[in-house]
């Protein structure tokens, strides 16, 4: 690394200490919830070390290159949150459009849902995957970084057990 280089990192290994504080207020400031100023701050200074060599040759001007970074970062953050609450919006919309059964409506065909509770968590997976979202089962293996040969065996005894459960429910319902 060059001498040029090398003071600059001094420069702001000084400088980062200095002025973080007021760095980390000018986002707690503008950034809901607080909590995501310290992230955005991270993020500053990671650009800081990147920039390096753009650090100005007069110490005076090093505080406002700082919260020139800083702004940027945060105009980022908030393209990328208007971004994200768009993609959102839409979805919601969508979504108050097309009703999905599944697990998140335990009152839609209860019995069914007090079976698929008896199962443990990866085999619930596996039945939901197939029926709920339509995956093939070569499809379910690899999301769940499975074998496929068994996800098979366990969708077969999962399906079975299913049946049993339901069995039961269908006789009390026929009064047998």
């Amino acid at each position: 690394m060059s001498g040029r280089a090398d003071e600059k990192r001094r420069r702001i290994e000084r400088a980062v200490p200095e002025h973080s504080p007021a760095l980390l207020a000018y986002f707690v400031r503008r950034v809901d919830p607080a909590h995501l100023a310290a992230d955005l701050l991270a993020e500053t200074l990671l650009a800081l070390w990147k920039r390096a060599n753009a650090l100005p040759d007069d110490d005076d001007e090093i505080r406002p290159w700082m919260f020139g970074i800083a702004r940027n970062v945060l105009l980022h953050h908030r393209r990328g949150a208007a971004r994200h609450h768009a993609l959102a919006d839409r979805l919601r919309s969508q979504l108050s459009t097309e009703q999905a059964s599944g697990f998140a409506d335990p009152t839609a065909f209860g019995e069914l849902h007090e079976a698929l509770r008896l199962l443990d968590q990866t085999d619930r997976d596996i039945i939901a995957l197939r029926h709920w979202d339509g995956l093939p089962l070569v499809e379910i293996a690899r999301v769940l970084r499975m074998k496929e040969g068994t996800v098979r065996s366990r969708y077969h005894r999962a399906r079975e057990r299913l049946r049993e459960e339901l069995r039961d429910v269908t006789y009390a319902l026929d009064g047998r």
